[in-house]
């Protein structure tokens, strides 16, 4: 899988997450249709499925994240500012399959300014 981060804006924490076209490169084959699901491990081993999806119509594909997406999204409380990251791994099992993983950094602000990034670690639930 190509490797792609973007930082998040307000249509990718209410809708879908739009991705770049080189990221069709490396997903799974579409055969012929416009969507197509994959699976991906986030930082603490969950696995998440979500589907991308291309325009049926037109001259540009235009992709993007769909099903699975804003299950994730909300999970994570991703803000407007967030980046996350898509990348390719070898499986654990076996050298022969990819594995796909994706990693989420908070923005950490200082004085109303960008100051860097941080992993998004998992919050623990209250009692």
């Amino acid at each position: 899988m190509a490797s792609f981060s973007k930082m998040i804006t307000r249509t990718d924490t209410e809708k879908r997450l739009s991705v770049p076209i080189k990221f069709l490169e490396s997903l799974p084959p579409f055969h012929g249709g416009h969507a197509v699901d994959f699976q991906v491990k986030d930082e603490n081993a969950e696995v998440w499925t979500f589907q991308c999806s291309t325009r049926k119509k037109g001259r540009y594909k235009k992709p993007v994240l769909s099903k699975g997406w804003r299950a994730f999204a909300s999970r994570k409380k991703l803000k407007v500012g967030d980046r996350i990251e898509f990348y390719e791994a070898r499986n654990q099992t076996t050298d022969e399959s990819p594995c796909y993983g994706v990693r989420v950094e908070r923005e950490i602000k200082l004085l109303g300014c960008r100051i860097g990034y941080a992993p998004l670690l998992s919050e623990i639930e209250p009692f």
